[in-house]
This record gives structure tokens, sequence and C-alpha cells, in this order.
């Protein structure tokens, strides 16, 4: 049996956009580019033909990651559940460095859709990992690459 993994629902949605765009768009544009390229000849030599090829390649191979990747997702509804004020997956935290003062805010979301950027942090890193069954008010301390840091919940949000 292959593991479930969790992700919102957002990114799931996001996966499925990608897909149709993916089905719909590029791969009939890299067909017909591909058509194009053979009705120039010889194909040994064609440039435009062998970066047709490579690209169908790179289209074909991320159709199959991601349809792997929403057969296998247990896609979590955030917004339709209140866990009382504890860190789930899904969940928007706001934390505050008790050291320096500085607040942070982290949604905990699944592996593929984490983009530290814009605070989206994977559940297998270490903050999410020290935070997840913590309730707002509690302090975790989080051992990461600088060193160790002392984080307070301040809110916890399922948005």
């Amino acid at each position: 049996m292959t593991t479930k993994v969790p992700i919102t629902a957002r990114g799931a949605e996001k996966l499925r956009e990608e897909l149709v765009q993916l089905k719909k768009v590029e791969r009939p544009r890299i067909v017909k580019a591909i058509a194009e390229a053979r009705a120039h000849g010889d194909l040994k030599e064609n440039a435009e033909y062998h970066a047709a090829r490579e690209q169908q390649s790179f289209v074909e191979g991320r159709i199959k990651d991601i349809e792997g990747k929403l057969g296998h997702a247990h896609i979590v509804d955030i917004t339709t559940m209140n866990a009382g004020g504890k860190v789930v997956f899904g969940c928007t935290v706001e934390l505050v460095d008790e050291d320096t003062e500085e607040a942070v805010c982290y949604q905990i979301v699944g592996e593929d859709e984490a983009d530290i950027k814009v605070g989206m942090i994977s559940i297998n890193s270490p903050i999410a990992r020290a935070l997840i069954a913590k309730m707002e008010g509690d302090v975790v301390s989080v051992t990461v690459p600088g060193g160790e840091r002392s984080l307070e919940i301040v809110e916890v949000r399922y948005e």
C-alpha cells in the first residue's frame, strides 16, 4: 500500500490547473512543432525536431509526476476544520522569536507546496515538526541550521 501524502486543497488545485495546462495547451503545441519539424526533412540534423522532442519528454514526465502526486494525495481542506488553537497540517501560525522579537508567519504545507519565500514551510521541516500539536501561547524550542531558537506561538489560523 502506498502512503498518502498530505497536500492542502489550494496546493491540489494548483497541480490540477498545471495538469490541464500541460495536457490541453503544451502537449498539442509540441505535437504540432514535431510535425512541422518532420516536414523539413532529415531528422538527424534538425535542431527544431530535437528541441521539440526534448520538450515533449519533459512535459510527459511532468504530467506523469503530477498525476502520481494527485493519485497519492491526501487533500486537507483547513477551512473546514477548527482544531481549537492547536497547530495542525495546513494551518497558518504566527510566531515571535523570543530572542530577537522578530515576528514570522508560516503556513504548514506538503513537501511539494513548500516555498519559504511566501511563508509556506514543509510539514517535514524542523520548525513545522516542532510546532505540530502545540497550542497558541506555547513556546517551542527548535534546532535550526543557525542554532537553537525559541518561538512563541502567537496565533493559529485555519484559513
